[in-house]
């Protein structure tokens, strides 16, 4: 039986992600992999920037998210490789990186439809607008702000150590309720849902149009004990809050701080209490 593991494949150093992304793993990815059962299969309802996927050993990998645009992009990765990392290249050449191009561009994703162009303006945005956010508003245009980064970083190597792992994964567009009704036992599901706000002005908007709300917070908790009734483990990142330790009173608890690094400026990245919630 395949097991998670800490490194890298071929036991080589982490494996960084190549999408910016808030909420990104890659920090505590020994704290994440640490609390992961054995299986099979590891299975992802929010798989996000990937860092865990990338950096656990599991024999194979089903991987899925509520946003249309992440899903395309990982797919046609796996599909095209270095292809891919070709047609990102003159979006990275420097003469996009200015306010009118980036704004330009962001209207130019937002009004398009070919999958391969839309991929590589995803990328493009995600390196070039502000902090790596990835945000829609209520009609799902795409709105971040121009990052004024001085020299932004084509990522072709994490891009081909993508498209390297994802030979193993299978990767779907469909929301969490989906994603955890096709485990099956032998497989171990770990979700990274949006988190709870550390308080009532702190909420976080979504990188999905559709939001992610307490109600969903709260189903989330139920389907994970109902998941590991049935013999499928389920582990849970959240913030640790009074409302995250509620909700998932039925799980084993670890927590930990962690910093902070949505601000671009360093000096004000505070650290948080951390929650990982295991339904087994």
């Amino acid at each position: 039986m395949a097991t998670r593991r800490k490194t890298g494949p071929a036991g080589e150093s982490l494996v960084r992600p190549f999408l910016k992304w808030a909420g990104n793993k890659f920090r505590i990815i020994d704290r994440v992999t640490g609390q992961l059962p054995e299986g099979r299969r590891l299975v992802e309802p929010f798989v996000g920037s990937g860092a865990v996927f990338l950096n656990t050993g599991y024999a194979r990998y089903l991987l899925c998210d509520s946003n249309r645009d992440l899903i395309d992009l990982y797919t046609l990765v796996k599909e095209e490789g270095a292809a891919f990392v070709e047609t990102l290249r003159p979006l990275f050449s420097g003469e996009h990186n200015n306010p009118e191009r980036y704004y330009a561009l962001r209207e130019e994703f937002n009004q398009c439809e070919d999958r391969r162009r839309r991929a590589a303006l995803f990328v493009y945005l995600n390196r070039h607008g502000y902090n790596g956010l990835c945000r829609y508003n209520a009609s799902g245009v795409f709105n971040v702000p121009f990052g004024r980064y001085k020299r932004p970083y084509l990522p072709e190597k994490e891009i081909l150590q993508f498209q390297q792992k994802a030979q193993h994964a299978e990767f779907l567009h469909q929301d969490f309720t989906a994603t955890m009704g096709k485990a099956r036992k032998g497989d171990v599901i770990y979700c990274d849902p949006p988190y709870l706000p550390l308080s009532p002005s702190a909420n976080f908007t979504s990188y999905s149009a559709g939001g992610f709300d307490m109600p969903q917070q709260q189903q989330l908790a139920t389907l994970s004990s109902r998941c590991a009734a049935r013999g499928v483990p389920v582990l849970i990142s959240n913030h640790n809050t009074p409302d995250a330790r509620a909700i998932y009173r039925g799980a084993k608890l670890h927590r930990f701080t962690v910093q902070r690094y949505i601000s671009c400026k360093g000096t004000t990245r505070s650290k948080a209490g951390e929650l990982l919630a295991l339904f087994e």
